[in-house]
């Protein structure tokens, strides 16, 4: 199990922090004997390294950076992917929303979505995001993080848990990328986030299993381009890029 505190820097929001993820106060002493810690930078919560080494530190900044650079260039494969031959707003359930990237390019396409995670601290970061792109001075980038509901949960307990009425048209699942893929998840500035948070993403089986039967639609997997299917379960058909597909199972 990682070592995670959060940087104590006295003011009252780290001490609310660390109290609501039930996390130790570090001093700069302590946080070189943890694995990660985060931090206050600004009005940005970040996740660190305790070796500096290792990778910079991790936010979620829906207001700048790659998130918005998405949203500038055309059409994406999860967007084919997600919405099908679907014309009206469809409801979208991001079971694996990580650092929220998928989520926030669907949500700019006019997808309403709902994100689950379940690491307390990633959710920690993914509402620090959610809260400053509510707040973005641009109203492009507040209006899309209106379409976005963060919950935080195990995704196979929350879909069975799913009533009829509850059911989302389409369920995304990104689980973790195998470590010999060369993908945006095990570059240098994202290791910690695979190995310190996440790791192993489960059962992936049973999650592949729950979500087909309440999306109404369909659900889209995210994987390496020439990785197996996902728990060994044949998509109906996928749309593929240059680096990864999107594998799609119709309801």
């Amino acid at each position: 199990m990682a070592s995670i505190g959060v940087f104590d820097d006295g003011s009252e929001r780290v001490g609310a922090l660390a109290l609501e993820l039930a996390l130790p106060l570090l001093d700069a002493g302590g946080c070189a004997g943890c694995d990660a810690y985060l931090r206050y930078a600004g009005d940005r919560l970040q996740l660190y390294p305790a070796d500096s080494r290792q990778s910079g530190p991790i936010a979620v900044d829906f207001c700048a950076g790659a998130n918005a650079h998405r949203l500038q260039g055309g059409a994406e494969l999860i967007v084919k992917a997600v919405r099908g031959r679907s014309r009206e707003a469809l409801r979208v359930l991001d079971a694996t929303a990580g650092l929220g990237r998928d989520a926030f390019v669907l949500a700019g396409r006019g997808f309403c979505v709902q994100m689950l995670e379940r690491s307390p601290v990633v959710a920690a970061l993914l509402a620090d995001g959610l809260a400053r792109a509510l707040a973005c001075p641009e109203p492009d980038i507040a209006a899309i993080a209106r379409r976005l509901d963060l919950i935080r949960a195990d995704a196979v307990a929350y879909c069975n848990a799913l009533t009829e009425n509850q059911r989302p048209d389409v369920i995304y699942l990104d689980p973790m990328f195998p470590a010999s893929q060369k993908s945006a998840l095990v570059k240098k500035e994202m290791r910690l986030f695979q190995q310190v948070l996440h790791g192993d993403d489960g059962d992936e089986g049973a999650l592949l299993r729950s979500a087909r039967a309440k999306a109404r639609l369909r659900v889209v997997v995210k994987r390496p381009l020439r990785a197996a299917a996902l728990a060994a379960l044949p998509a109906d058909y996928a749309i593929s890029g240059k680096a990864v597909r999107f594998d799609v199972y119709v309801s």
